[in-house]
């Protein structure tokens, strides 16, 4: 069997678009498939469309959850829901091309690959902005990092039941899935297109949200930002150092002149700022270990299409 997880936020207007075409690429899959959507607290007519296409279709399987818990929920809770010896995770706005579907469940097939994943070959149709800090991104975790990140890499892969039973066994609150595919290892093999559009609707990731992700990224799967800090706080007091020794001498010498408070002021402000950065960057650690400390569960569901196949039945 082979699951599709499908995460889903506002596409009222995708699914009918990527069922319909995955469908008809399915022809080429010599082995049952199962549809697992997995609706994150749509404000629009999302669940409704899910609810229809689970009565049409017994291969349709959903998840709704109580609120919008975010993709990263979303994509966990999916991958523990799936039942198939193969599993792969695409967008439903047809961003992830399903074409390549047979080519890369071939590719599993025939060698000893345990994950085929997708990458972008460029970024065209996207803000310069946008794929300006996306390229940035992938160059300093990759620097940082010991896990090792594909840049243009999707969370479009085929994944073997065995490195999706690694990647659950990682239940961790704070989730970066793109790292957690790689820390986990298995052999990898991507496979390149060219970028495509969505085919309707509107993407819900702002920029803003991009930025806290790779944020997230970074401070899931590195601690040289701490080590950043501590370097920092050391070199600050060394030059605080040599600033008192200084004032000293010249006092001492040549005595103690009342100008040059613009140049303390500023000197105060610099270590003052200095302080604060490094502050804030151990929070957000702290933050996270906080997080994880609650054992909140990482999603909560609302209802599943077995709960509303049983009240159609009743």
């Amino acid at each position: 069997m082979l699951s599709i997880i499908i995460p889903c936020f506002n596409e009222q207007e995708t699914i009918y678009l990527f069922y319909d075409k995955v469908k008809l690429i399915s022809k080429q899959i010599a082995m049952e498939i199962e549809f697992v959507f997995v609706n994150d607290g749509s404000t629009d007519a999302t669940l409704e469309k899910l609810r229809e296409l689970s009565l049409k279709d017994s291969a349709v399987h959903y998840l709704s959850f109580s609120r919008n818990f975010g993709k990263e929920a979303a994509l966990y809770a999916g991958l523990k829901s799936a039942r198939g010896d193969f599993v792969t995770v695409m967008d439903a706005d047809l961003q992830d091309p399903p074409e390549l579907l047979p080519e890369m469940l071939s590719k599993l097939l025939s060698g000893d690959m345990d994950c085929i994943g997708t990458r972008r070959g460029n970024r065209a149709g996207e803000p310069r902005v946008r794929s300006f800090f996306a390229r940035q991104f992938y160059r300093v975790i990759n620097r940082i990092s010991d896990t090792e990140m594909i840049d243009g890499a999707r969370d479009f892969r085929l994944m073997t039941r065995q490195m999706v039973d690694a990647v659950l066994s990682l239940a961790e609150y704070n989730r970066f899935s793109k790292g957690l595919f790689s820390w986990v290892g298995f052999k990898t093999e991507y496979i390149t297109y060219e970028n495509r559009e969505r085919v309707a609707g509107t993407t819900s990731w702002s920029f803003w949200q991009l930025f806290n992700y790779s944020i997230d990224g970074i401070v899931n799967f590195s601690d040289v930002p701490l080590n950043i800090a501590s370097f920092v706080g050391a070199l600050s007091c060394f030059g605080a150092l040599i600033s008192l020794i200084f004032v000293v001498v010249r006092a001492v010498f040549w005595g103690d002149p009342t100008t040059g408070w613009p140049s303390l002021v500023s000197v105060i402000l610099l270590l003052g700022g200095i302080q604060l950065l490094s502050l804030g960057i151990i929070g957000k650690y702290i933050g996270k270990i906080f997080l994880e400390t609650k054992h909140r569960p990482i999603f909560l569901v609302k209802e599943t299409d077995q709960n509303s196949r049983k009240d159609t039945n009743s």
